[in-house]
């Protein structure tokens, strides 16, 4: 049974946003008519109902909103559209549940069958709803949909052959990015967990504009740039072709899992640990691969992600690696060993707190489509389970002499000038320093000169930097340290 507001539309001329609001009002109107049907199937009031699957959706061939276009290039079907504008109805249309919240008057309370939710953040459908808009309570569309369910908790490159072989007309849809459901092993709370939109999604189909995580403040990582380019980085010829090796994969991995037919025998993604003594660049390196591949670099704040409560730490690690699903990014886990340090023999609560949060970010790290990068300071402060997930393990070495005198060279702004008796080449031999700690001397002495309003960079002040970077180094607390023992204290 079709409607006139069912049918092809042109477009307008009005803004994006509008063509999202206008596509979704077809999209809930077909959803309450599904609602309303089932009712009064369910109700015994018309006879005359027809099947809920002839209650055609919408048809957006000629609609250009994010939502329609996600409809089609996904090619959803009438179980998938079903679900994406139930997940979608608590944030913009909250009151179509309403007549699924109606009392058993019997037992003076919502119906049961009808699934429907509380949570702090309001009403939401289930798998339950779902189950019982597409079949009442007949028991076979209700494991019809709780295996769906089950085939998108995850995307279909890992699933298992089981599931894949069970759910092949399903594997392209798309929804696995687009749901936020529970992580549960067991099928009745699968079913009872809220059908919820990721916040991506969420704002792709409202606003129409690019979703910009860092601005949300409980997305637990920000996004990491640099003007500089790969002339700028000083480092070791070989430690230079690994990191290249890295940009192979990310700009022609694709080549070889597709068209080379590669997939079924190497996983996707790229995981890559980045280990030596701070200041070596690691970071920036990280970044300069973002440049050269057109990726933004999102690095994770452990200072987020990490909660005293059980669970609450997984759970925000699910929401970068989630977000990141099948998007572009390169993820960067600086000082990663002061979370994913070795396991323990558990000797107390904070020891297995800590093994659960590497165990879980084994299995998140294999799983993870997309290029994440582990950096640490000392490789042997990860669990040595790491060692067979990881791609490439980079080190990152204190710069040579002759790297060192490279550096000291670049430094400097081309407005300065430097001390006749300033000898960089004596300065490279004597004096051990990363990167990281060439230029905060750098930055101490040029300060200096503009405070004396000179553009002379003066031997004592930079002997005064190099001082007090030897001194840090020596007498303070490694970052590790310090935030492992923020951590479980």
């Amino acid at each position: 049974m079709q409607n006139n507001i069912y049918s092809i539309y042109s477009q307008t001329s009005s803004s994006r946003a509008e063509d999202n609001a206008r596509s979704l009002s077809y999209e809930f109107a077909w959803c309450e008519q599904v609602i309303e049907t089932r009712l009064r199937q369910y109700a015994g009031q018309d006879d005359d109902c027809p099947p809920i699957r002839d209650i055609t959706p919408p048809v957006h061939h000629r609609d250009d909103s994010e939502f329609a276009c996600f409809v089609r290039q996904h090619q959803l079907n009438f179980i998938e559209r079903l679900i994406l504008i139930l997940a979608l109805t608590p944030a913009i249309k909250p009151r179509m549940l309403d007549p699924l919240l109606q009392p058993n008057e019997a037992l003076n309370r919502p119906y049961t069958e009808f699934g429907c939710c509380f949570e702090e953040d309001g009403v939401f459908a289930s798998g339950e709803t779902l189950a019982f808009l597409l079949s009442g309570d007949e028991l076979d569309g209700r494991f019809q949909v709780q295996h769906y369910l089950l085939n998108k908790k995850q995307p279909p490159d890992h699933q298992t052959s089981r599931n894949k072989r069970h759910s092949a007309e399903q594997s392209d849809s798309g929804l696995h990015t687009v749901l936020q459901l529970e992580n549960s092993l067991d099928d009745a709370l699968l079913m009872k967990s809220p059908l919820r939109i990721q916040e991506e999604y969420l704002h792709r189909f409202t606003t129409a504009t690019p979703f910009q995580p860092e601005q949300c403040e409980s997305f637990p990582a920000r996004r990491v740039t640099t003007s500089l380019s790969w002339q700028d980085i000083v480092l070791p010829d070989n430690v230079m072709d690994q990191v290249l090796e890295i940009q192979d994969w990310i700009q022609h991995g694709a080549v070889l899992l597709n068209d080379w037919g590669m997939a079924d025998r190497i996983r996707p993604g790229y995981r890559a640990l980045f280990y030596g003594p701070p200041g070596t660049g690691k970071t920036l390196t990280a970044c300069l691969l973002g440049n050269a591949t057109g990726r933004d670099v999102y690095k994770v704040d452990l200072s987020l992600i990490v909660s005293k409560y059980i669970g609450e730490t997984e759970k925000n690690l699910e929401k970068v690696f989630s977000l990141a699903m099948d998007k572009d990014w390169i993820l960067f886990f600086d000082e990663a060993d002061a979370l994913f340090g070795k396991r323990v023999e558990a000797a107390g609560a904070n020891d297995q707190f800590a093994n659960q949060n590497v165990a879980y970010l084994l299995q998140r790290i294999e799983q993870f489509n997309g290029i994440v990068i582990l950096a640490s300071n000392l490789k042997d402060n990860l669990d040595e389970a790491f060692n067979r997930r990881f791609e490439s393990m980079i080190y990152f070495p204190l710069p040579s002499t002759e790297q060192r005198l490279s550096l000291w060279q670049q430094g400097f702004s081309a407005r300065s000038r430097l001390e006749p008796e300033v000898d960089l080449s004596h300065i490279a031999t004597e004096h051990v320093l990363s990167g990281a700690e060439i230029i905060n001397v750098i930055r101490y002495a040029s300060l200096k000169a503009i405070c004396r309003h000179s553009d002379l960079i003066l031997e004592q002040d930079l002997q005064e930097g190099i001082q007090r970077e030897q001194q840090k180094a020596a007498g303070m607390p490694s970052q590790r340290e310090q935030q492992r023992a923020a951590i479980f204290s």
